[in-house]
């Protein structure tokens, strides 16, 4: 299974987006962030790869000053692996 996740320095902001995906049609759900991830608040928003165009989109539209990166997230059952893209 893939999914991906947006990163943010701020919580605040983290759950901010979260919501903000929500109210805009995109399933989301807050998990806690990989330390892979590196300088992060220690959540991040989780969301379908399909939809990772429409949370960019929606990322430029709203601006964030504490964004990190988004990582895709491939769960292989005992591990992950996480890819920035």
């Amino acid at each position: 299974m893939q999914y991906a996740i947006a990163v943010f320095k701020s919580r605040n902001e983290t759950l901010f987006f979260a919501n903000f995906l929500r109210n805009n049609g995109i399933m989301t759900a807050v998990v806690n962030t990989p330390k892979e991830a590196g300088g992060a608040c220690g959540i991040s928003v989780k969301f379908p790869l399909e939809s990772l165009s429409a949370v960019k989109g929606a990322l430029a539209r709203r601006g964030s000053t504490s964004f990190v990166d988004f990582l895709k997230v491939t769960d292989m059952g005992v591990r992950k692996a996480y890819e920035k893209i």
